[in-house]
C-alpha cells in the first residue's frame, strides 16, 4: 500500500479555498477549478446501522426536497447542528437522533469510524454507529416537522424490500449498500 504522504498533492490542492455562498447549513466553495459543497459551522452527520435482536434493521423514510422524493435511509442525524449541543459527542448526538427518529433507545453505540458519502462534490463525512442491545420506547417519527415513517424490515428480506420501494419510487440513499454488502459481489 502507498503511504499517502508520498504522494504528490494534484493541481489544485494548493489553491485557496474560497467560499461562494454560505447558509445556515451548508457552504458552497471552490478551490481551483474545483466546486464542492461542505456542511457550516463544522457540523457533520452521525449516521446509525440499528438492528434490533430478531435480525431486523430499523429503517426511516421522509420526504427529502433535494430529490423531490421520499427516501428509505439509515437512521442519521446532525452533530452539534444546535447551540444548545454545539461540540456535543456524536455517539450522543447518534443515540439522540436514533430515538428521536425511531423511537428506539440503545443500550450502547458503537463507532465504526468516518466515512464520505460523495468525495467529488461533496466534503461532508458522517460517523457511522452500531447501535446494540436496542429497545422500544417510542414512536419515532422526528421532531418538529421531520414527517419520518420507521421501518422495521427482516434483514433477511432487506433486497426484497429495496426491490419493493425501487419499483414504488421512492429514492434509496447508498448507505442501504451496507446492507447487501458482499451478496451483491456474488
Amino acid at each position: 500500500m502507498t503511504e499517502l504522504a508520498s504522494l504528490p498533492l494534484p493541481p489544485d490542492a494548493d489553491e485557496p479555498d474560497e467560499i461562494m455562498w454560505q447558509g445556515k447549513f451548508i457552504t458552497t466553495r471552490k478551490r481551483g477549478r474545483w466546486e464542492y459543497v461542505s456542511r457550516a459551522r463544522g457540523i457533520h452527520a452521525a449516521v446509525i446501522l440499528a438492528v434490533d435482536a430478531e435480525d431486523h434493521v430499523i429503517l426511516v423514510d421522509q420526504y427529502r426536497v433535494p430529490l423531490g422524493k421520499r427516501c428509505i435511509e439509515l437512521p442519521a442525524g446532525l452533530v452539534g447542528d444546535h447551540d444548545d449541543v454545539a461540540g456535543e459527542d456524536a455517539s450522543i448526538a447518534a443515540a439522540r437522533e436514533l430515538e428521536e427518529e425511531t423511537g428506539y433507545h440503545a443500550g450502547r453505540m458503537e463507532n465504526l469510524g468516518e466515512f464520505y458519502s460523495s468525495p467529488g462534490m461533496v466534503s461532508e463525512s458522517f460517523s457511522l454507529f452500531r447501535a446494540h442491545d436496542l429497545v422500544k420506547v417510542g414512536e419515532g417519527g422526528g421532531v418538529d416537522s421531520e414527517d419520518i415513517i420507521v421501518h422495521r424490515v427482516p434483514l433477511a428480506g432487506i433486497e426484497q424490500a429495496i426491490a419493493e420501494w425501487r419499483k414504488a419510487g421512492y429514492a434509496l440513499d447508498v448507505k442501504l449498500l451496507l446492507l447487501l454488502g458482499a451478496r451483491m459481489l456474488g
